[in-house]
């Protein structure tokens, strides 16, 4: 069957792809198509320019379930590398948009390049024999961006971040061993081992969610070097109230809904503990 195709990153599936999106999806279903969304693992800064790799809003699995929720028929997730990079937007529109996705009509975001060293646009797609729709990715003041997304978490303003995505920022990884610290003062903390260009927001408390398999619960958040024990090793610590059970070696996504406070250092363990037990019942009263 022959496909309208959206292209991009959609590092985050932000509002502004959401419309986009959306946009190829009402297309496709007005035409009795197909809707395809192209997407690329890993962004392609990490391969041509590695030592400026922005940053990732969601993993590849997570961005999947995200655009697939949005209606779209397929994803497809075009593995990017040396082969990929070197390819010509004419190649990429002839076996790529045409031969494999068998493509009418693409959507894609205004000013969107495409192909070996971006010479690829939207009148190389429509030299290609493709009709074309330019989308513009507005928000409310300034267009919805991944990059001003990936600012304002790192600025730890987790609700303007969440205002562009349209749900909370988020990390995930597999829960490991930690110090062990948090359970000894009675708050056992799931330990996040999570990618090292994760979007990871400022140094503070939060509170949020954390989601294991199916099941979600409220967490305080803890992200920093745990100044109080000189810690110098930057970690994501997830409090699950309300969680009785073992997350050791399970996959675990946490959302960071508002930003509770700064990192502090506390002269000792009862001034910690008694922290931690109003940052809990802060949480508590934030989410619920």
């Amino acid at each position: 069957m022959e496909s309208v195709v959206t292209i991009g990153v959609f590092d985050g599936v932000h509002l502004g792809h959401q419309a986009l999106i959306g946009h190829c999806v009402e297309i496709a279903r007005a035409n009795g198509l197909r809707s395809i969304a192209v997407t690329f693992d890993p962004n392609p800064l990490e391969v041509l320019r590695p030592d400026v790799a922005p940053t990732r809003l969601c993993e590849i699995d997570r961005r999947v379930d995200l655009i697939r929720a949005l209606g779209i028929d397929q994803v497809e997730v075009l593995a990017f590398d040396p082969d990929m990079a070197a390819m010509s937007a004419q190649q990429f529109v002839e076996d790529v948009l045409l031969k494999r996705l068998k493509a009418e009509h693409v959507v894609i975001g205004h000013g969107f390049r495409f192909g070996h060293k971006a010479a690829g646009s939207a009148d190389t797609l429509r030299s290609g024999g493709l009709s074309v729709d330019e989308y513009s990715l507005v928000g409310d003041q300034q267009p919805v961006s991944s990059t001003r997304i990936r600012s304002a978490v790192a600025a730890g303003d987790v609700v303007l971040a969440a205002g562009m995505l349209g749900r909370s920022p988020e990390v995930e990884g597999v829960v490991e061993a930690g110090q062990k610290r948090g359970r000894d003062l009675g708050f056992p903390t799931a330990n996040i081992a999570h990618h090292r260009l994760a979007a990871v927001p400022a140094d503070g408390v939060y509170a949020g969610t954390a989601t294991v398999g199916d099941r979600s619960y409220i967490a305080a958040i803890s992200v920093g070097t745990n100044p109080t024990f000189e810690g110098v090793r930057r970690t994501v610590e997830a409090y699950l109230l309300d969680f009785d059970g073992d997350l050791y070696g399970q996959r675990l996504r946490v959302g960071f809904t508002a930003r509770l406070r700064d990192t502090l250092a506390f002269g000792g363990v009862e001034q910690l503990v008694a922290q931690m037990e109003a940052d809990v019942a802060h949480t508590r009263r934030v989410m619920t």
